[in-house]
C-alpha cells in the first residue's frame, strides 16, 4: 500500500509527490505517456532541448515559487521578447514604442498615445460586448487588425466578435522601448531543460510510465489510501455530464541544417492567411550555439476526444459545466483533483506549482 497514488507526472503531480515524500509518505507516480514531465517535457534533439508540447517560459512574481523551483534547476536569464510577423512586416511584442514606430512612424510616447486615443475615439466603443470591441477600445483599429485579429481567430477557431471580451481584459501597451513580454520579477528557462528539472523533483520516488489510470482504475485505487488526479476532470467521471471544451495544438517539428532560422525563440504569425499561429526556434531558449536548429510550427485546433487537451475554454457555458463536475469531485473523499486539467483552469506554470504547494500544506 502507498499513502498516495499520483496520476500524472507534470508539474502539479511532481510537486505533490516531492512534498509527500519529504513528509515521510509513500508515493507512487504513474503517467500514461512514455515520459515524465507532462506538457513541460523537453526532448534532446541535436543537443537542443526541444519543448515538445509548446513553448514553456517560466515567469513569476511569486518569490516562494521561484525559490522552490530553483532547488531543482538553475535558471538562465531568458527574457521572452516575441516578434509578430504580419505578411512579412515585423513588429515587436508586447506593443511598445518599437511597435508604434513601425506601425505609424511615431517617435515619442506622446505621439503614440495620441494615435491610439484618436483610433479609440473613432471606433466609439463605450461598453465592449465582445473581444473585437474590447481590443479596439484598448489599442485602436490598426493594431487590432494587424496584430490581434488574425492570430486570435486562429488561436480560438472563432471570429473575434463571437469571443467574450474577458479573454483580453488587458493587452500590454507600453509607451516605452521595453521588449520584455512578461512583466515578471523572475523569469528564465531551466538549464538542461524541464525534463531534467522534473526528474530532480521525482528523485527517489517510484514512477511507472505507459500506465493509464482510467483504464485500470480499480486496480490502482486498491494500491493507495488516496489518489492525486491531474487528468481531465470530465474524463474521470466518464463525461457523464457532457464533455468540457478545450483548444488543442498540433506541432510540426523539423531539424534544419543551419545554425539560425529566425533569430528569435518565438515569431507569431498574426495574419489570417498563414495557417500556423507561430514558429518556435527552440535553441534560443538556452542561447544555443549548435550547428543545426530545430523549429516547430504550431497549429491551433478544436479539441476532440483522443486529442491532447491544452487550453480550457473558460467561457460561461464551460464554467457552468465545470461547476457541476466540481460538485461531484467534492464528494470523492479519497481523490484530490489538481492542475490545469483537474481544476479546468488556464494556469501558468508558477500558478500550478503554487496551487500544488497550497494543497500540500492543507493535505500533508
Amino acid at each position: 500500500m502507498y499513502d498516495y497514488l499520483v496520476v500524472g507526472s507534470g508539474l502539479y503531480g511532481a510537486v505533490f509527490a516531492r512534498e509527500a515524500k519529504k513528509a515521510g509518505k509513500s508515493v507512487l507516480v504513474i503517467d500514461k505517456r512514455p515520459n515524465i514531465a507532462g506538457n513541460v517535457y523537453t526532448e534532446d534533439i541535436e543537443g537542443i532541448n526541444v519543448h515538445k508540447y509548446g513553448a514553456h517560459i517560466f515567469h513569476t512574481n511569486n518569490k516562494r515559487v521561484w525559490e522552490y523551483v530553483n532547488q531543482f534547476a538553475e535558471f538562465n536569464r531568458f527574457t521572452n521578447s516575441p516578434v509578430a510577423n504580419y505578411h512579412g512586416e515585423l513588429y515587436s511584442l508586447p506593443f511598445n514604442m518599437y511597435t508604434f514606430n513601425r506601425m505609424w512612424g511615431v517617435v515619442t510616447p506622446q505621439e503614440a498615445a495620441a494615435k491610439i486615443e484618436e483610433q479609440k475615439k473613432q471606433a466609439g466603443i463605450t461598453e465592449p460586448k465582445n473581444l473585437e470591441e474590447q481590443a479596439i477600445s484598448l489599442v485602436g483599429t490598426d493594431i487590432y487588425e494587424k496584430l490581434v485579429k488574425g492570430y486570435t481567430e486562429k488561436q480560438w477557431g472563432r471570429p473575434c466578435d463571437q469571443l467574450p471580451s474577458f479573454i483580453i481584459k488587458r493587452l500590454p501597451v507600453r509607451l516605452t522601448f521595453d521588449n520584455n513580454y512578461f512583466n515578471a520579477l523572475y523569469q528564465g528557462i531551466p538549464m538542461g531543460g524541464y525534463t531534467k528539472m522534473v526528474a530532480n523533483m521525482l528523485e527517489g520516488i517510484e514512477v511507472r510510465l505507459n500506465e493509464d489510470y482510467l483504464e485500470k482504475r480499480e486496480e490502482y485505487n486498491a494500491l493507495a489510501e488516496k489518489v492525486v488526479y491531474t487528468g481531465a476532470i470530465d474524463a474521470f467521471f466518464e463525461y457523464k455530464l457532457g464533455a468540457l471544451e478545450y483548444r488543442s495544438v498540433r506541432f510540426e517539428t523539423e531539424v534544419l541544417d543551419m545554425p539560425n532560422f529566425q533569430g528569435n525563440a518565438a515569431v507569431n504569425y498574426t495574419d489570417a492567411e498563414t495557417p500556423w499561429t507561430r514558429i518556435i526556434e527552440h535553441k534560443w531558449f538556452e542561447f544555443g550555439t549548435q550547428p543545426k536548429t530545430v523549429i516547430s510550427r504550431e497549429y491551433s485546433s478544436e479539441w476532440k476526444q483522443g486529442d491532447e487537451p491544452y487550453y480550457p475554454v473558460n467561457d460561461e457555458k464551460n464554467s457552468r459545466l465545470y461547476a457541476e463536475y466540481r460538485k461531484l469531485a467534492d464528494q470523492e473523499k479519497q481523490v484530490i483533483f489538481g492542475g490545469r486539467l483537474g481544476e479546468y483552469k488556464y494556469y501558468d506554470m508558477d500558478a500550478v506549482i503554487d496551487s500544488a504547494l497550497k494543497m500540500c500544506e492543507k493535505e500533508l
